[in-house]
């Protein structure tokens, strides 16, 4: 057995085994997934998504030789009844080979353990699949590859030998709907290391595509293995089965791989368009013994294309560095590693170190005591980053689409008013958050504070989308004041602030949001509902209120009060009015106020193809409905710790509100219009309800279904303000329909794959624990616990966890840093007492003991 045990947070069994598939890659890599069976599934490495796709013969497969007896298999589950049926007989890749009887997943993001067994099999075989994940380094988890290592047992009491053979089509150029490889070549190679540190495996490349073709690039698959290797650079060309036949004879042969000799007898492959390369290591096992066989498989596609290509008769902007191409964008991973060869060859030697340090984050949280549904939704959606909805160009900067498509990027431009929503990137990779901010502020926000919701490619056309979303562009305010706060750089503060400060006042302008500069949003409001609203209205209400609020902490710390009091002034006007005239005993509803004509609207306000057409009575508007986020900003203000924003007492009735008219324990009966997250049996909380009638005719468009990002949204909510029982529940109802069975546990979609407003889910953690972070204060703050717990934390550039043990009105602290530094000069536990120090540094490695004594200072 290995040194190093994974921590597992859950089991998928039997059905719950079909849709399982656990991305594998790095930060801005694209990924390759682990399938519930073992298998390979969902190869997107190459600058777009690819839902579906498996090259040919890619598989791994164990041949087992005991004196005489041989046995060989497929490293793979059985497949799955309901995938027999296809027009050519069973759809599955490689489905005629025989496989494992019985399969496990064993998940705990990003570790994946697949445990596979059969009674006709003298081997036990776990994969154990991986890639390094750490928070606060980008780089150590930005790494293009995925980890497979496979752990056989032997069952018996006589000495076996073991094969393990991984093959993998040379798929460049080739993106399974059409695009093929050009004269692909598989090189077999040696790292210069001859150490226990090397790499030997198959290089794969393409000496036939166009050296600018998106899916251009290279591939590696390797092994750490010092002896026992054996290989062969393709399979027979010939059809009908040919290839299949001839390697598995090779194999159960002897277990060892013989390279045949290609048309032109050299040693590459040969010149087929996409060859099959294989790669074996031989192991001896003693009796009852277990041995490790360790594969990588790397890539390198440099050559990421934007999102908003320019057209012909456009002016061309000056590219990067020695870079014509103005559509060219690139990757930061392909900056950083010269091929997919040299990233395996780089990350062998670190691959302990790098294990290690994944491991050790998904243990502490894992092992923290918060409730399983909270962890598991909060865990597996920072899958999410690593993910094509993802990537950071060749400069370093970080973006995301909303979501993916099968096969394209779904929707451009790291939307913010989808992005607001969630807090995972800020929380474990504080760079990159800070990073997207300096881009939204510096390049996306013109001269007079008008923010591009979505941001154009090259940033030379970062602004030519010209619209601004009410919600998006106060939201990044907010972003703004967390980012801050987090990473205590005062410097990007003021860097960012004039055109903070902008963004806004942009708000007063004429025939904008709230022109009369009375608090409250009038104007037309572009929103992530991809309508505009007229009239005050919750939702973008609580937004704004909780940007008066940021600005205004801003402002005050960089002396700029009569500012700030300004925005202090806002925020008092406007909630004051919303509590007495949006608030309808049960919840807050929103007050269509038509606008009379187009000229009386701010230009960059009014989508061209979205939202009402009449704008005497307009259509796709909220109205009287109950909705799930109308509470959106005060949600995010309990992340950022800014209070209140309106009467508390209101807020507690209408999640109470949300719980009785939105969330539906059973869909059945359900009406939707739109698109089906959840449906029949499974419960879940609608966008919006109207139990007092008066629904729209054309309501907004999604006020029917029901979206996991603004589940949480509702759900975290709830758990800030006590409801732990009713906030639970909508977490349970979300990860239930994500359990392998129904929908991939790790892949919650809106309008798209792995959708990044899902990770709104990492708050539940920070409601859960009460965690506040303040870099700029420098203090750290938690919720009293009335009995003993351990509690994961993180703050974007440090992590680790913080126990608490009550005991007769006193509780002692035991906080331990595990990756990072902090720098602290007040702890508190809110209700249960503080500790303050002249400057206390805490290094990675470092616990830091002390107790509290209820409403008293700490000695």
């Amino acid at each position: 057995m290995p040194a190093l045990t994974w921590p597992v947070l859950t089991r998928y069994t039997g059905t719950q085994l079909l849709h399982v598939a656990l991305p594998l890659g790095g930060i801005g890599t694209g990924t390759i997934s682990l399938g519930g069976r073992g298998q390979l599934r969902d190869f997107e490495p190459m600058n777009k998504p690819n839902k579906g796709y498996v090259p040919n013969n890619t598989f791994f497969a164990l041949h087992v030789r005991q004196g005489r007896q041989t046995v060989t298999r497929a490293l793979e589950g059985a497949i799955d009844p309901i995938q027999f049926e296809g027009h050519s007989g069973c759809a599955v890749q490689n489905h005629g080979f025989p496989r494992f009887r019985k399969a496990e997943f064993l998940g705990a993001y990003p570790l994946g353990q697949v445990v596979l067994s059969d009674p006709g099999v003298p081997v036990a075989v776990r994969l154990e699949a991986f890639n390094p994940f750490v928070p606060g380094d980008t780089e150590a988890s930005g790494i293009p590859i995925a980890v497979l290592r496979y752990v056989l047992k032997n069952k018996t009491d006589k000495p076996l030998t073991a094969t393990v053979a991984g093959s993998m089509e040379n798929f460049i150029g080739c993106d399974g709907k059409g695009s093929r490889g050009d004269n692909n070549v598989n090189e077999y190679r040696t790292s210069a290391s001859e150490s226990k540190n090397g790499v030997r495996g198959i290089f794969m490349r393409s000496v036939g595509l166009d050296a600018k073709n998106e899916f251009n690039g290279t591939l590696s698959l390797g092994t750490t293995a010092t002896s026992g290797v054996s290989y062969r650079l393709a399979w027979s060309p010939q059809g009908w089965g040919a290839g299949k036949i001839d390697f598995w004879d090779d194999l159960t042969d002897d277990g060892r791989l013989t390279d045949p000799p290609t048309p032109d007898s050299s040693h590459a492959g040969g010149t087929q368009a996409n060859p099959t390369a294989s790669l074996a290591v031989e192991v001896r096992i003693p009796p009852r013994a277990t041995r490790e066989v360790t594969f990588f498989i790397s890539w390198h596609f440099p050559n990421r294309k934007t999102w908003t290509p320019m057209k012909q008769d456009e002016t061309v902007p000056l590219g990067l560095p020695g870079q014509p191409d103005p559509n060219h964008i690139g990757n930061h991973y392909c900056v950083t590693y010269a091929d997919a060869w040299d990233a395996a060859v780089r990350t062998a030697p670190r691959l302990a170190e790098l294990e290690a340090a994944t491991v050790k984050f998904v243990r502490a949280f894992c092992d923290a005591d918060l409730p399983h549904v909270v962890k598991e939704a909060a865990l597996y959606n920072t899958s999410t980053l690593r993910t094509q909805t993802c990537f950071r160009t060749a400069d370093g900067r970080f973006y995301g689409w909303e979501g993916c498509a099968d096969d394209v990027g779904c929707c451009h431009g790291s939307c913010t008013h989808v992005w607001n929503y969630e807090h995972a990137s800020a929380f474990l990779f504080g760079a990159l958050a800070l990073d997207a901010r300096e881009t939204e502020f510096i390049f996306a926000t013109n001269d007079h504070g008008l923010m591009s919701f979505r941001i154009n490619l090259p940033l030379a056309k970062a602004q030519a989308w010209q619209l601004a979303a009410a919600d998006g562009q106060m939201g990044t305010l907010m972003r703004l004041y967390r980012e801050w706060q987090l990473s205590g750089d005062d410097a990007a503060l003021r860097r960012l602030w004039p055109k903070a400060r902008k963004a806004m006042e942009f708000c007063w302008i004429k025939g904008g949001w709230d022109a009369d500069r009375d608090g409250v949003m009038e104007g037309c409001q572009h929103n992530t509902m991809d309508v505009e609203y007229y009239g005050p209205n919750p939702q973008m209400g609580t937004w704004y209120l909780g940007a008066l609020r940021a600005c205004e902490k801003m402002a005050n710390y960089l002396g700029e009060h009569d500012f700030a009091a300004e925005c202090r002034r806002l925020f008092e006007s406007g909630r004051a009015w919303m509590d007495e005239h949006l608030f309808n005993g049960d919840y807050y509803e929103h007050e269509i106020r038509p606008s009379t004509k187009e000229s009386d609207i701010a230009p960059g306000l009014r989508h061209e193809s979205m939202g009402a057409r009449n704008l005497v009575e307009p259509e796709l508007q909220l109205g009287a409905g109950c909705l799930v986020d109308q509470l959106v900003g005060q949600y995010t203000a309990e992340v950022l710790g800014l209070g209140y924003l309106l009467d508390p007492k209101k807020i507690r009735k209408t999640l109470d509100s949300l719980m009785r008219f939105n969330f539906k324990r059973d869909l059945s009966a359900h009406f939707n219009s739109m698109r089906s997250y959840a449906l029949q049996d499974e419960a879940a909380m609608l966008m919006a309800s109207y139990p007092r009638g008066r629904r729209p005719a054309r309501p907004f468009p999604y006020y029917g279904e029901a979206m996991t990002g603004f589940e949480y949204t509702a759900a975290v909510h709830m758990l800030y303000e006590g409801m732990t029982k009713q906030g639970l529940e909508v977490f349970k109802a979300v990860r239930d329909r994500h359990n392998g069975e129904r929908r991939n546990p790790f892949n919650e979609p809106e309008c798209g794959h792995h959708y990044s407003r899902a990770m709104a889910s990492w708050a539940g953690v920070l409601a859960i624990t009460g965690f506040h972070f303040s870099a700029v204060d420098r203090t750290m703050t938690f919720a009293a616990s009335r009995k003993p717990v351990t509690w994961f934390w993180s703050t974007g550039y440090a992590w680790g966890t913080c126990a608490q043990r009550p005991i007769k009105g006193s509780t002692t602290v035991t906080l331990r840093v595990l990756h990072g530094e902090l720098s602290l000069q007040k702890f508190t536990l809110t209700g249960g007492g503080e500790v303050e120090w002249p400057d206390n540094r805490i290094r990675a490695g470092q616990v830091k003991v002390f107790r509290l004594e209820s409403r008293r200072r700490a000695t």
